[in-house]
């Protein structure tokens, strides 16, 4: 017999719940049927309302109502490196060579296009592929949160979505976070993704899927956008705008390892303004309105780029803590947290409209891990993979909660190298942001004493709509994972101390510690060269609209862009939260930005927010001042809130790059 018996409401709300998912209404049409009232929230009368009788009953998805988890007994895991292929004999292109016209010859075995692509490559010719990658989106049956048969006993085996390592055997089963790709600046690369999903999704999920690499300088072609009114328009795709493909499909993604600039008269020499050196990147579903669902059921992985200083050998280049050989010191956290029903099953309330916190935290797929660390220094590239909550990170002796234990940030709260490291005692990340931090456990333990140290996330946050902003005391918070220092004696590190490569920039004379990724001189508006003088000045307000999110009182319309940016100018963009009680980490794709002002504060060199973003974190009633630069690439692209159920629902706009643009200061 079952330990609580469900209402009768609840029953009701959950089996029209699974009808509407089915039918894949959207929210238009369900604010159409009256099924939404204008606050936005699902009506009762529906039977929809959300879990109205207030109980944990069998089958219910909300905080508080996850079953009973023991932390810290699970080793932490990492995610494969996804290898390179020979395009040549590797069945997995022989089939379709990659080409730079995509493959739109039917497949007699679906009835569809064997590429779900419809664009051409763009700079394909000057940027001819040296690497290729394959990787196959697959549903993963048995896939489990905690291999502890305590906790096997209460969160079983589960449906996720994942990636492969690219074999079309069974054996290579699918993964979350996803393989992580490595690339290196200077070797252009081809990575086919083949959507082998399946149509049971167990409660939500839409088995078409775009996938974006977060933050990566890429044509529309290949930037995995959500939707765009100038694809798609052809009988297979009943979706007119969208850039998602179907089961049975698969889509070249082209990158050409170049730096922004690479197609303008300062840098065409280069290919690419050094300064604009990317580090840490991800890549995540956005099959528009359905991003949040895809992600949270494990769409996402790490990117991280190489380069000449940035090299993966703590004895070469910057002597950063070595990424090869792979998993060594340099290393991903992928941050979520999860709702499972009282009977253990992985669940998504696709009708909580504010966002989802879950009361389960996981670090790389697993629930409150730990790590057993050498005394020495570590590289740790920490995601926000949200779908909504918000951290402010700690490191906490759970032996002595007064202690203060000291970080090092090296790269802005978007992964990209900051002018100097930064000594921090905490950092706290939006959705979508990463932060790459320096933690030298052989400096913690001579100074505490300490054998056990916990990442803590002591933000406080409610519910999806945003944190409260309130930092909980020490051992208050939300402990992540734990690492266990081990050792009697300092491990051999080759790697430079935060502080050396402090000092020897100064004693050399560098514009910056990580010099040259420095950070690039702000546009201004009277600026000599076209790319650095700013064109316009463009205002956006995040607002609430009849319980929807919009931008300058207008909702995600996928059928129209909303301006067009001349190519290779600079603009100013004014973004505004005017929400009321939410926050709005804010994303643009194609081109990273540099925030000026915060609320009329000017940022400045020393702040972990000075140098090149790509997530603004809008807070309570905050304005912020933003400059791009907009190169290279002509076509279409999103602005979007990164709390992706936002996203989902009406907080986001398309924009265009053109030979000429417009200067509509309010789109």
């Amino acid at each position: 017999m079952p330990k609580f018996r469900p209402s009768r409401l609840s029953e009701i709300s959950r089996r029209n719940r699974q009808e509407i998912i089915k039918a894949r209404l959207s929210r238009r049409e369900l604010f159409r049927m009256g099924l939404i009232t204008s606050s936005g929230y699902l009506v009762h009368k529906s039977g929809l309302s959300a879990w109205a009788d207030g109980g944990c009953n069998p089958g219910e998805c909300k905080p508080g109502c996850s079953p009973p988890t023991i932390a810290f007994v699970d080793p932490i895991t990492f995610p494969p490196l996804l290898p390179e292929r020979n395009p040549a004999v590797d069945p997995a292109f022989t089939f379709s060579p990659p080409n730079a016209v995509p493959n739109r010859a039917t497949n007699p075995a679906t009835g569809i296009p064997f590429e779900g692509r419809t664009q051409v490559h763009q700079f394909r010719d000057r940027f001819p592929p040296q690497q290729f990658f394959a990787t196959r989106m697959r549903p993963n049956f048995n896939a489990t949160f905690s291999d502890d048969p305590r906790n096997l006993a209460r969160i079983g085996k589960n449906l996720i979505w994942g990636f492969n390592r690219g074999g079309a055997e069974a054996s290579d089963v699918a993964v979350s976070p996803g393989p992580l790709i490595a690339p290196r600046y200077g070797r252009p690369l081809v990575i086919r993704r083949f959507n082998e999903l399946s149509f049971d999704t167990r409660g939500f999920g839409v088995p078409e899927v775009s996938t974006h690499t977060h933050n990566w300088h890429a044509g529309p072609d290949s930037d995995g956008g959500p939707c765009d009114p100038t694809t798609g328009a052809d009988s297979t795709n009943p979706f007119k705008q969208g850039r998602f493909f179907f089961i049975g499909q698969f889509y070249d993604y082209f990158e050409t390892m170049a730096r922004a600039g690479f197609d303008t008269p300062q840098f065409t020499a280069t290919n690419g303004d050094i300064r604009e050196t990317l580090t840490t990147l991800w890549y995540h579903d956005h099959r528009v309105e359905h991003t949040a669902e895809n992600v949270y059921k494990g769409l996402a992985g790490n990117e991280f780029i190489f380069n000449d200083f940035d090299t993966g050998d703590e004895t070469t280049g910057f002597r950063l803590p070595s990424f090869f050989p792979y998993p060594a010191f340099d290393l991903p956290l992928v941050l979520t947290d999860k709702l499972f029903t009282p009977d253990g099953e992985l669940c998504f309330d696709t009708f909580g409209l504010d966002g989802l916190v879950g009361d389960k935290f996981l670090v790389n797929g697993k629930i409150q891990p730990f790590m057993e660390v050498k005394r020495r220094r570590y590289r740790f590239r920490v995601l926000d993979g949200g779908p909504s909550r918000f951290y402010e990170l700690f490191l906490t002796n759970p032996d002595n909660l007064n202690q203060k234990i000291p970080l090092t940030a090296i790269t802005t709260t978007d992964g990209n190298l900051l002018d100097d490291p930064i000594r921090v005692q905490s950092v706290r990340l939006a959705v979508a942001e990463r932060a790459d931090i320096i933690i030298d456990f052989d400096e913690i333990f001579r100074a505490t004493g300490a054998r056990t140290i916990r990442l803590e996330n002591r933000l406080e946050q409610v519910n999806g709509r945003a944190p409260t902003d309130k930092i909980l005391p020490a051992g208050d918070g939300d402990f992540l994972m734990e690492f266990r220092i081990a050792g009697n004696t300092p491990a051999p590190d080759a790697s430079l101390s935060p502080a050396q490569m402090i000092a020897n920039a100064r004693a050399a004379g560098k514009e910056c510690t990580f010099a040259p990724i420095c950070t690039p001189p702000r546009p201004t508006d009277n600026a000599a060269a076209k790319e650095d003088r700013i064109r316009v000045t463009r205002t956006f307000r995040f607002e609430r609209r009849n319980g929807q999110w919009a931008i300058n009182q207008q909702f995600a319309d996928c059928t129209r862009f909303r301006f067009t940016i001349e190519r290779n100018t600079a603009e100013r963009w004014i973004i505004q939260n005017n929400s009321g009680g939410w926050q709005h980490p804010i994303h643009i794709h194609l081109e990273e930005f540099q925030m000026v002002r915060r609320n009329n504060k000017l940022i400045r060199r020393g702040d972990i927010e000075f140098g090149r973003k790509d997530v603004a974190r809008l807070g309570f009633n905050e304005e912020i001042e933003l400059l791009f630069r907009f190169r290279d690439f002509r076509g279409g692209w999103p602005m979007h809130c990164h709390n992706t159920i936002h996203e989902d629902h009406a907080m986001l706009l398309l924009f265009q790059v053109a030979d000429e643009g417009d200067k509509n200061r309010t789109p």
